[in-house]
């Protein structure tokens, strides 16, 4: 009994201390009165917490209140320098970078082309990059909280790659543990695609989605299968490995940007590019609308058993071909409405190419977060 006496008032002291950062992160610039109204914490708890929190640096007064000057009120804001996230995106040709402060702002982000598509190189990539990005922040690099790096296949629970076709001695590769020896810094490796998935909840078109899918296709195929809001890896960490959803089917059914122009010179002799395919379509041409019509169809293939086993609300289209969302769009749409009782909505990424960038940065404040807590909930009263 006497060491749940003492064990109670710093955790309780450690609950009201998030609970009222929380709000100021929600809502700030806020007040005090705003906070204890918003959290359901006496005016007096609100301040030992606003105190404690000021005194650690992660919160402190805001120069101006919601409407401008505050007239003798004191309003709150989270520091968001408290702490710093690396996020990086690791493709074929180019590694993406960017460093997030906890309040969500982008303080730097730059893409450096790989000068030789392989681990050894996309390792060396990296160590520059994540200099070069603190050194246009001007911030101080002991604020890094950690490291989420979004790379091709599956991360196995032992940290090993696996399935990694696109950047030569990745597979089998503990490419984390190689990364936190050169960076000095932890590391989290997540699938691209589960990473793009992320970034789309966070801050793209699957705002407020608890149940959809992230589906890219550009040079490959792959998706990210997020469910009741959590991001679903599956037992060996391979959830969204589409490519094998239609195994043994007899037919070729690949959608990716190589069978575009297989498509085209098989079906209307046309010797093309995907991008002059779909650029024809627009046009009106006959033989390229017919294969965008193929291509669809393909797509449509992939998404029919996820969204009939999953029940998903939301597919969204990334990768190269979201750029021809205006051809694809409906007759994917339209297959998947004559094919399934209950057809999800597609939708084109709105975030680009920088899908991946911003899931990875999404995560990496999330665990910052906790992180900047967890020191302080642990600091002395």
């Amino acid at each position: 009994m006497a060491n749940t006496r003492q064990a109670t008032p710093p955790l309780l002291r450690a609950l009201n201390e998030r609970t009222v950062l929380e709000a100021i992160r929600e809502g700030a610039p806020i007040s005090r009165a705003e906070i204890a109204r918003r959290s359901g914490i006496s005016k007096p708890t609100v301040s030992l917490a606003l105190r404690s929190l000021v005194d650690a640096r992660l919160v402190r007064e805001a120069e101006r209140g919601p409407d401008g000057p505050g007239y003798g009120a004191v309003y709150f804001e989270a520091v968001a320098e408290a702490a710093l996230v690396l996020g990086l995106d690791l493709g074929a040709r180019f590694v993406r970078g960017a460093v997030c402060d906890l309040g969500g702002t982008i303080r730097a982000r730059q893409d450096v082309e790989l000068a030789s598509p392989d681990a050894e190189g996309a390792a060396d990539a990296i160590a520059r990059l994540r200099a070069s990005l603190l050194d246009a922040t001007a911030l101080d690099p002991s604020l890094i909280d950690g490291v989420v790096a979004g790379v091709p296949g599956v991360v196995a629970a032992d940290g090993t790659l696996q399935l990694v076709e696109n950047v030569a001695g990745l597979e089998g590769r503990r490419l984390g543990d190689e990364l936190e020896a050169a960076l000095g810094l932890p590391v989290t490796l997540e699938n691209d695609i589960n990473l793009a998935a992320l970034g789309e909840q966070w801050q793209g078109v699957a705002r407020g989605v608890a149940d959809f899918v992230f589906v890219s296709v550009g040079t490959g195929m792959g998706s990210g299968l997020v469910l009741g809001g959590e991001l679903h890896r599956g037992r060996n960490g391979a959830a969204g490995e589409i490519d094998f959803a239609l195994v043994g089917i007899g037919e070729t059914v690949d959608p990716s940007a190589v069978q575009v122009s297989e498509l085209a010179r098989e079906l209307v002799g046309l010797a093309a590019d995907p991008r002059a395919v779909f650029a024809s379509a627009r046009t009106g041409d006959a033989g390229a609308l017919a294969v965008v019509n193929e291509v669809a169809r393909r797509i449509a293939l992939h998404l029919a058993p996820i969204a009939a086993v999953a029940d998903v609300e939301l597919v969204v289209l990334g990768g190269g071909i979201a750029a021809n969302g205006d051809l694809l769009l409906e007759p994917i749409g339209r297959r998947l409405a004559e094919w399934l009782p209950f057809p999800p909505r597609v939708a084109v990424s709105t975030l680009g190419e920088a899908a991946v960038l911003t899931g990875a940065v999404a995560v990496g404040l999330q665990a910052a977060l906790e992180n900047v807590f967890a020191r302080r909930a642990a600091a002395p009263a």
